[in-house]
């Protein structure tokens, strides 16, 4: 291996996801929660650019082409590299992808790391994930480790059970607690609206809501499985028998929290969207469209109706990747 001091800079984006069905089990031992995910890989990306140091420091940025540089809620349980009350330092995933890696390969190069953020910050679309995932692609290859997409999910899977799809890309099925991953093989291309909501939401919150809310309702929670007619609909992209089975347990809870977003779901319909949902634990909500077009035109609608930031994007998009070297 060379030394890291031979190279200039290395940069590698990731991909924001939605989950185009997320089932969720009763609350473990552990308190996690069994789920069974559909994951999409989006075409937002999160980009880190790595320069090597003459010393044994791990530094964090965020860079001025940032789109979203703060979460809309100051919430501590927020874990994502530009939320307020999360300083850039270990405790934050593209820090701890670095310093784990360099672990791993029995190493202490520093680095600085710059994040350029397009994936909305709290919003379920796992943007700290992204960027724990390009850092470890980046670093990687800073570093000239050699090491293959599977051996880098098996180490973001320390980091996050976002962060293994955020390296792989595509769609797939997530179990376990989202970690568990099945990649799936598609054709053709979907059309989604994001829309960004105006408070963010910690993901914990959101679980701890919907256990409440079961409680309250008496309602046991079954062991989570996806719809099979789902995951055969996502691998042929047939967005309108998609827009018929997506569903989300974490929605209610969501909603719950944030009653808006109930009404922004019925004005994107409204605005010609095939089905909206609630992605992930919220609050960002994702529109399916019938094609290019439409996604154009449900974006534009929702923005001149509610002046609401909505992001026409593909999918699946690629996962982890170089840019530069």
């Amino acid at each position: 291996m060379r030394d890291s001091e031979f190279f200039g800079h290395v940069t590698a984006v990731a991909p924001g996801k939605v989950n185009m069905s997320l089932r969720v089990g009763p609350l473990r031992e552990d308190g996690y929660h069994e789920v069974a995910t559909l994951y999409l890989a989006v075409s937002l990306q999160e980009e880190a650019s790595v320069v090597p140091r003459d010393d044994e420091a791990i530094t964090l940025s965020l860079s001025e082409r940032s789109a979203f540089t703060s979460a809309p809620l100051d919430d501590p349980d927020v874990d994502d590299a530009s939320a307020p009350g999360v300083p850039l330092d270990e405790r934050n995933l593209a820090h701890r992808a670095a310093s784990t890696l360099r672990d791993r390969l029995g190493h202490r190069r520093g680095v600085d790391i710059t994040l350029t953020k397009n994936v909305p910050v709290a919003g379920g679309m796992g943007g700290g994930s992204a960027d724990a995932a390009a850092t470890l692609v980046a670093c990687s290859a800073l570093w000239e480790a050699g090491l293959t997409k599977e051996q880098l999910a098996e180490i973001g899977a320390e980091l996050g059970a976002d962060v293994p799809f955020a390296i792989l890309g595509g769609a797939a099925v997530g179990q376990g607690v989202g970690d568990e991953l099945s990649p799936l093989l598609t054709r053709g291309e979907l059309h989604l609206v994001i829309v960004p909501a105006a408070a963010g939401l910690s993901t914990p919150q959101v679980y701890r809501r919907l256990d409440t809310m079961r409680a309250e309702s008496a309602v046991e929670a079954e062991a989570p499985r996806l719809d099979p007619d789902l995951v055969r609909a996502l691998c042929t992209t047939d967005a309108e028998l998609i827009a018929t089975l997506m569903a989300n347990d974490l929605q209610a809870p969501a909603v719950s929290l944030i009653p808006s977003l109930e009404d922004m779901l019925d004005a994107g319909l409204v605005d010609g969207a095939l089905q909206g949902i609630v992605s992930g634990s919220g609050p960002t909500l994702v529109f399916l469209a019938r094609d290019a077009e439409s996604a154009g035109q449900v974006a534009t609608r929702l923005q001149e109706r509610t002046s609401v930031w909505a992001i026409p994007v593909t999918a699946p998009a690629p996962g982890a990747r170089l840019l530069t070297t």
